[in-house]
């Protein structure tokens, strides 16, 4: 037990090294930023659906407005890990640049909102009684579209970083006042960042016929099924375990790495139950 524990422990540096990786560490800040939006949204589908147990169920109007509350919340929570983990990604970026050149995090996140909106949604056009209707369709701005999310928060980061530090902006006089300043400094990159994404998208709609969020879910579909069996939750509680045997923050490690199965694995579990399923 003594030689497992010592040759456990030997890995410590790296396990350290991962808990202070600055991509694992902005998908974690970047979650726990949305976690209101997951708590408050559940108990409007706790009132909704905990009383089904005991063969209470609401009526359809109720129904409707509380699960209105829910979607309309945990329905962006894509949208809104776009933006949060942009911004704590770029406050690691920060970190590697001189003080009086920094990335501004409000153009970082708006930058990766806009990336996420091109990436994960479809244009919807429809008539209803003659009254024509457009718009942008939502599956992928929830759950389904964190990993969407993350990617569009790492790329705009890194784009801007590579701007930024290389001093590839328009320079205003002293003058100028300094939010003019600052917004002019934001033009190149922010334009860099949104042809890179249209042109992106364009490209990869072109070449498969849906959008990149579906594409991520396809390739990730084997770990968010793994993610929700028996073994899959017993390796990574385990792993959690692992890390904190050695005095590393598991959680910090792990689930970063999972998040976006687990929650897209809850929200599909509930769309199934409200569809009578098991």
């Amino acid at each position: 037990m003594e030689k497992l524990i010592a040759f456990i422990e030997k890995g410590k540096p790296f396990f350290n090294a991962i808990a202070r990786n600055k991509y694992l560490k902005a998908i974690r800040d970047g979650f726990i930023s949305v976690m209101p939006i997951i708590i408050v949204s559940s108990i409007f589908l706790l009132v909704s659906a905990v009383p089904n147990v005991w063969g209470f169920y609401w009526p359809a109007e109720i129904n409707d407005v509380l699960m209105k509350a829910y979607n309309y919340s945990m329905g962006i929570v894509g949208i809104c890990a776009a933006a949060t983990t942009a911004k704590h990604f770029c406050d690691a970026q920060n970190r590697d640049l001189p003080k009086n050149n920094q990335i501004n995090f409000i153009s970082v996140m708006i930058a990766s909102l806009i990336g996420f909106l091109l990436l994960s949604s479809d244009a919807i056009s429809f008539t209803d009684n003659g009254v024509s209707i457009s718009g942008l369709a939502n599956g992928y701005m929830g759950s389904k579209g964190l990993l969407t999310a993350f990617i569009c928060a790492f790329a705009t980061g890194i784009i801007y970083k590579f701007f930024i530090k290389r001093n590839i902006t328009i320079k205003m006089p002293e003058q100028v006042p300094p939010n003019i300043s600052q917004t002019f400094k934001d033009i190149i990159p922010f334009g860099v960042c949104l042809l890179f994404f249209w042109g992106f998208d364009s490209a990869f709609r072109n070449l498969f016929g849906f959008c990149f969020a579906q594409g991520v879910i396809q390739v990730f579909q084997p770990l968010f099924s793994a993610a929700d069996g028996y073994l899959g939750l017993a390796i990574i509680y385990g792993a959690m375990s692992l890390f904190w045997f050695v005095g590393v923050h598991g959680p910090s490690i792990i689930e970063p790495a999972i998040s976006a199965a687990l929650i897209s694995n809850l929200e599909l579990n509930m769309a199934m139950y409200q569809a009578g399923e098991h």
